[in-house]
């Protein structure tokens, strides 16, 4: 009867840690992954915005997903959405010490994306 090596063993258990992933990381994911969240969590990192603000901020996003990206990160507790009470009602978003608690993560990406990431404007030659 043939037995299986050490490393084929570590090979399957990798393979299915993998498989099995951790489900706070896949939920994290799901959250951070969406299309334009990252850019919104970038753009709020400087402070409290207006709606408006956001959507010039964040070229190509339409008002509907700006709103339903909004409603999604105050719903996981990221974003909280302040309403004043005057005439116009004035509404600000901002991050919460959980979404400000993103700001390593935030900054490894724009570091990441210096280092790796080639645009067609700038040949990735010019970059190294």
């Amino acid at each position: 009867m043939a037995t299986q090596s050490s490393e084929t063993t570590e090979t399957l258990t990798q393979a299915n840690a993998i498989t099995h992933m951790c489900p706070r990381y896949e939920h994290a994911i799901q959250i951070l992954g969406k299309r334009w969240t990252g850019l919104l969590l970038s753009a709020l990192m400087g402070g409290p915005k207006r709606f408006c603000e956001l959507t010039a901020l964040v070229e190509g996003l339409s008002d509907r997903v700006l709103s339903d990206r909004l409603r999604e990160l105050e719903a996981e507790g990221i974003v909280n959405r302040i309403v004043y009470p005057q005439i116009p009602v004035r509404v600000e978003y901002q991050l919460t010490e959980k979404g400000h608690a993103l700001k390593p993560v935030v900054d490894e990406i724009h570091i990441w994306a210096e280092q790796w990431v080639c645009l067609e404007s700038l040949s990735c030659s010019e970059k190294k």
